[in-house]
């Protein structure tokens, strides 16, 4: 790294008002961590919690920690601490299960709500579960189809035959971001229901649903919002269609009185009718805690500073790295991005994993992407000038080009 990207990164750094989030998290000193977009940081508060949860609560409470340590309405408290970060009223979002169910069970009621429609509409590109759950949905029901378009055609794919369209707000390739309150808005004059996937924005930039109007949304609590691997998800429903939407999936905790053990499925009121099964209380416990480096912070920095370091970043690897070594993938344009940054290149996946070796974690996709994840609570930008600055070397000399870095791992 040359000295005036350093003093340069530093400055921005002196005056981040996000600084001192960074000392809430685990993060290795010879590691520049970004692949926050994938699996975030480990908070020190989600590490202690988890060591009282399972000594305290588990070994020395154990069953009474239902009642003794409010185990039953974790669900719902950890999803008021998501509903901030959404721009959600209270009692509206609830942490359960995964992205892939809470896309079933809200795929279910939108189609419920629109009977005298059953197209699906998505993008061509959609994270791939998504896709694969509506096709389940549909061939379960017997009825239906998944129609998917290039991510430009989804206005005018709005026919009336669309039920729900089922969009990520953020391509998790490219980063490209599409407008919340336009596109619900396009969705709703066609006359169909809007199910937000939100995996890569829940915690990276302001999101507003109240204002939106959108029916559903869903997410994942690994990403961002720095749960743990696998942590639990959540699902949002306008409150206003709280008490009418159906449950695909009606388990005892969904039950208005799980503990009346009836027989017959009442459902609960509001959206705690989307509870299934018993919840997963230490990985639940784990992102609860991982939700207090938010506390007092204003979505707005977060999304302003996640916008200046991909800036800066993008900047510096366009001014050091080869030219024609790599194009850029995601929007230029900082309004229309995710916090992220994709490049494409030639044998992507060796280059990345010479860059993992070299201790700048990012990811490969396929067919030829290195993407770069760039967390505002604790991603520094001296750390996006290492990372430029590295890449650009590897680029340069070529040892990306060493037999090792060609074999694909299980992950990539």
């Amino acid at each position: 790294m040359d000295e005036s990207a350093r003093a340069a990164a530093a400055a921005m750094d002196a005056a981040d008002p996000l600084a001192d989030r960074r000392a809430l998290f685990r993060l290795p000193e010879d590691v520049v961590y970004l692949d926050g977009n994938s699996l975030g940081a480990l908070p020190l508060a989600a590490e202690r919690r988890i060591a009282e949860a399972v000594s305290g609560e588990w070994g020395e409470s154990l069953i009474r920690s239902w009642n003794a340590h409010g185990w039953l309405d974790l669900p719902a408290r950890t999803g008021d601490r998501i509903a901030r970060l959404i721009g959600a009223a209270p009692g509206s979002t609830l942490c359960c299960d995964s992205t892939s169910i809470n896309i079933f069970k809200l795929l279910a009621a939108a189609l419920a709500m629109r009977p005298g429609r059953d197209v699906i509409l998505s993008e061509r590109g959609n994270f791939p579960t998504d896709l694969h759950v509506a096709e389940g949905l549909l061939g379960l029901i017997g009825r239906g189809r998944l129609h998917l378009v290039a991510r430009a055609d989804i206005a005018g794919a709005l026919g009336p035959e669309v039920a729900v369209a089922m969009l990520t707000q953020v391509d998790y390739r490219s980063g490209c971001r599409l407008d919340l309150d336009e596109t619900t808005r396009a969705v709703h004059d066609a006359g169909a229901v809007m199910l937000w996937d939100l995996a890569h924005s829940a915690g990276a930039f302001r999101v507003d649903l109240a204002t939106s109007r959108a029916e559903f949304a869903v997410g994942c609590g690994y990403k961002y919002l720095n749960g743990g691997p696998g942590a639990p998800a959540f699902a949002y429903v306008r409150p206003d269609l709280a008490d009418d939407v159906a449950p695909a999936l009606s388990g005892w905790m969904g039950h208005a009185a799980p503990f009346d053990f009836e027989p017959g499925y009442r459902p609960a009121p509001g959206v705690d009718r989307l509870r299934v099964g018993t919840p997963p209380i230490l990985s639940m416990t784990a992102l609860h805690a991982a939700l207090e480096a938010f506390e007092g912070v204003d979505m707005a920095q977060v999304e302003a500073k996640g916008r200046a370091l991909v800036d800066f970043f993008i900047a510096e690897v366009e001014r050091l790295a080869p030219p024609g070594a790599l194009s850029l993938v995601s929007p230029r344009d900082g309004a229309r991005r995710g916090p992220q940054a994709a490049f494409a290149t030639p044998n992507g996946y060796a280059v990345m994993q010479t860059l993992i070796a070299d201790g700048v974690i990012g990811d490969f996709r396929a067919p030829d992407i290195l993407r770069f994840g760039f967390a505002p609570l604790y991603t520094r930008f001296v750390d996006a000038a290492q990372a430029a600055a590295l890449l650009a070397d590897i680029l340069a000399t070529g040892r990306w080009d060493r037999p090792g870095n060609h074999v694909r791992a299980a992950v990539t």
